[in-house]
């Protein structure tokens, strides 16, 4: 992420959790990351993982595309690039990515809240996806839809691929 992008998410960072009420002690407890890594990022520095920013969203009780909104620019954490393209204003909430995967990328991602759904759509490459216990291999042009309210998997053989998320909140008020 480049610096602007980090200054940022800093600054929309600290707007929510100020809105929220959270002291920074708070904040960084609920999301199990050190005080003084939320106040660098918060300042625009750092570099902060999709897992503690996710983790982050989900203590502000925000969807992950409510909190990296602002950002004009695809996050990179390791092997995988995601950028939120648009976030619906009704009910249900909706969140859309673009996403890719370097080759060899096992992307482990946390449940999301109860009724939460994703569709994914493979561009190109190969992906297998889908819970963790009920994977399924998908090919360029396929969709596989899944309860995203359990821990899944995104995994990447020799190539890479490219895909378009759709996370579909099953609650008016759900949190990533």
């Amino acid at each position: 992420m480049n610096q602007d992008a980090l200054l940022t998410l800093g600054k929309h960072l600290q707007t929510l959790r100020q809105a929220r009420g959270f002291s920074l002690s708070q904040l960084a407890g609920a999301a199990g990351i050190a005080k003084s890594n939320l106040c660098r990022l918060e300042q625009g520095n750092g570099n902060p993982t999709l897992d503690t920013i996710w983790r982050l969203a989900a203590q502000l009780k925000v969807p992950f595309g409510t909190l990296v909104a602002p950002i004009q620019v695809p996050l990179d954490d390791n092997d995988v690039q995601v950028q939120l393209i648009d976030q619906g204003q009704d009910a249900p909430s909706v969140d859309a990515y673009w996403m890719h995967c370097a080759p060899h990328t096992a992307r482990h991602a946390e449940a999301h809240p109860p009724g939460t759904r994703e569709t994914l759509t493979l561009v190109s490459g190969h992906l297998e996806a889908g819970p963790k216990a009920d994977t399924v291999l998908l090919s360029p042009g396929e969709t596989i839809t899944f309860p995203a309210d359990r821990p899944h998997l995104y995994r990447t053989q020799a190539e890479s691929a490219t895909l378009l998320v759709t996370i579909i909140y099953g609650h008016e008020d759900a949190t990533p």
